[in-house]
């Protein structure tokens, strides 16, 4: 199925995302979804990492779009990098200079595999390093309102998250892609039937949701840098699994700068690890 309108894309699904919160509050199961009403201040508190959400969320969506996904989550492995410089900025976090020098290999692959990368266009690559810039941001910010706000659980956090990128998305994607809207979905729909096609947007809203909710529940757990650690690997998979289901071709430099930006991360990861087991 073609449906290339990544604004519209972004939208649906968070307005899915809202609507499954707004239906597991009023179900009674509060705990899975907002938990409690908020205050002004903690919904100030939330509305900053809640629009690096829905603009990072835009911009992946944009990079997908215009590049092979191998090459979208091949730059989005610096997502450490973007997490170590906003930590530092934002939370005061000094990264120790091994675990930084560990990172320039990560740098490096990104680097050679863009270079070569057959599907390579600077939209494709510019977005998909502002939805790293948007999404450590996010994760620094969220951070921050966890400790900051009392009472107020991940889950519940990235409710209110997925309503307020609701209203930054939905205007969005009406005035960059509203006047084509119907034409595109009306092409998709005669490709697939309305079935599909609806299932299909309704259905990735909701895994999407859910994924973002777990996403939050650990990082309520781990570090910020240490959350982004974790989507690497997500990216691992992912990489993986677009060549094998979507024929991504990867050119030999290609796949030389995707192994050597997972190494640069196992790498980081390994002396992160140890510099947590001296601190304990």
């Amino acid at each position: 199925m073609t449906f290339p309108f990544p604004w519209t894309v972004s939208a649906i699904h968070v307005v899915v995302g809202s609507i499954y919160c707004a239906g597991m509050y009023v179900a009674g199961a509060k705990k899975a979804s907002f938990g409690r009403p908020i205050t002004g201040s903690e919904l100030k508190a939330i509305s900053g990492p809640a629009m690096m959400h829905a603009l990072g969320h835009i911009a992946a969506n944009i990079s997908f779009a215009a590049v092979a996904i191998s090459l979208t989550h091949t730059v989005k492995t610096l997502e450490p990098v973007f997490n170590v410089v906003t930590s530092s900025i934002f939370l005061g976090t000094n990264t120790p200079l091994p675990i930084v020098a560990s990172l320039f290999p990560i740098m490096l692959g990104v680097a050679m595999a863009s270079a070569a990368e057959l599907s390579f266009n600077w939209i494709g690559f510019v977005t998909a390093m502002l939805s790293n810039l948007t999404f450590s941001m996010r994760a620094v910010w969220s951070k921050k309102a966890m400790s900051d706000i009392k009472d107020l659980p991940s889950t519940a956090l990235y409710a209110y998250t997925t309503l307020i990128s609701m209203v930054v998305c939905v205007p969005l994607a009406l005035i960059f892609e509203g006047p084509k809207l119907k034409a595109g979905a009306d092409a998709a729909i005669a490709s697939v039937g309305a079935v599909p096609f609806y299932t299909s947007l309704l259905s990735v809203g909701l895994l999407y949701h859910l994924y973002n909710q777990f996403a939050f529940n650990t990082l309520e757990r781990v570090s910020p840098v240490s959350h982004g650690v974790c989507n690497v690997v997500k990216r691992v998979v992912i990489i993986g699994t677009s060549v094998l289901f979507f024929g991504n071709k990867l050119t030999p430099k290609t796949l030389a700068g995707t192994v050597i930006a997972l190494a640069g991360t196992a790498l980081y990861t390994e002396l992160s690890t140890r510099q947590k087991m001296k601190k304990a």
